[in-house]
This record gives C-alpha cells, sequence and structure tokens, in this order.
C-alpha cells in the first residue's frame, strides 16, 4: 500500500526524473506555458511553485538556488525581473493546468500548464482601408517603380556596349587574319627576278 507517499514517480528514475522536471521548468518560464500530459503537469506544479517562491524572494541566495536547478542565466534574470514582480500579490498558485483532451498515439490525457500571469499577445485591429489595401497587394502585381526601370535601362545600355565591343573586336581580328591570309599571296604573286641571258 503507498499511504501518504507523496509525488509521482512517472516510470523515471530520479536522476531522470529531476533533469525532466529541470527541462519543463526552462521552458515555462521562457514560453510562459507548456504542453504536457497531465501527470507529468500535475506533478510539475510544486516545481514551478517553488522556484517563482524562489524569484518573489530576490535576495542573491535565492538567485544562486535558482541558478543551481535552472542552469540558465537568462532564465534567472527573466524571474526575478519579469515573471516574479507581476506575481507579488499571490500567495500561491502560481499555474494553472488545462485539460486538452487526448493523445492520438497512445490516448494519454494531455494538459497545458501555464503562468497564471500569460495573456495572449493582443493583435493590432486593421482597419478595413489597410485591410483592402494588403489584398490588393497579393492579387495585383506590383507596378515598377521608376528607380528598377531605369536600373533595367542600365542594365540594357551596359550589354549592348559590351556586345558592341564584343563585335569591334571580331571585326578587327578578322581584318587581321584577312591581311595575313592576303600577304603571302601578295609575295607569291611577285614576279620572279629573269635570270640574263647569256650571249653567244
Amino acid at each position: 500500500m503507498r499511504h501518504r507517499v507523496a509525488g509521482r514517480k512517472l516510470s523515471r528514475h530520479t536522476q531522470h526524473r529531476e533533469l525532466m522536471f529541470r527541462n519543463m521548468l526552462v521552458s515555462l518560464l521562457q514560453h510562459e506555458r507548456i504542453r504536457t500530459t497531465l501527470a507529468k503537469g500535475k506533478e510539475f506544479r510544486s516545481w514551478a511553485d517553488r522556484m517563482i517562491s524562489l524569484g518573489k524572494k530576490g535576495t542573491l541566495h535565492a538567485r544562486r538556488q535558482a541558478f543551481a536547478l535552472l542552469r540558465n542565466h537568462e532564465m534567472v534574470k527573466k524571474l526575478f525581473d519579469e515573471i516574479a514582480p507581476k506575481l507579488k500579490g499571490r500567495e500561491g498558485g502560481y499555474t494553472r493546468i488545462y485539460k486538452m483532451g487526448w493523445r492520438q498515439g497512445d490516448g494519454a490525457p494531455l494538459s497545458l500548464v501555464e503562468l497564471a500571469t500569460f495573456s495572449h499577445p493582443e493583435e493590432k485591429k486593421k482597419s478595413p482601408v489597410t485591410k483592402a489595401k494588403e489584398t490588393l497587394e497579393k492579387v495585383v502585381p506590383k507596378k515598377k517603380g521608376k528607380e528598377e526601370i531605369e536600373e533595367k535601362k542600365g542594365k540594357k545600355e551596359k550589354k549592348e556596349k559590351i556586345e558592341k565591343k564584343g563585335e569591334v573586336k571580331e571585326k578587327k581580328e578578322k581584318k587581321v587574319k584577312k591581311e595575313e591570309k592576303e600577304a603571302p599571296k601578295e609575295k607569291k604573286e611577285k614576279p620572279k627576278k629573269k635570270a640574263p641571258e647569256k650571249t653567244k
């Protein structure tokens, strides 16, 4: 019988369980909400509450204790500077657990664990005019600006100049080749000097 035995073992040995909850703590402080199984979430509550009560103390010793567990300077700073001040008025119950149905693979009950201060980031409502402009931009192709047109013209001109230079070089090479071909012919065409005839 397990009368008055506190805590869940979650089919893990002690070291594995502690490391798992440490990782979950870091994730909770970073994202302010995590999704896990219901049993893990219920067991994890005590870890999260203990860490936030350390943050509320705000002493150097409490910071060192928090770092010994979290092993992450950024999360310790966030805990003491951002999260703990928001929860100063509360005497406990720093986390909430929502049931989220069952996991598809093994049918495990899922839960969402979040800090009591968590609130969804509010999206700024867009006016109908801005919405219409955005949809038009998606549908209608953008008109080419003057700068783009000028850039294209400049590129075309450069290409034309390069092509003209290439043509001029080719013409020069052809002329040189023709001259080289004609030069030996001229030499051949020159009349040979006749030897003077001998008189008898």
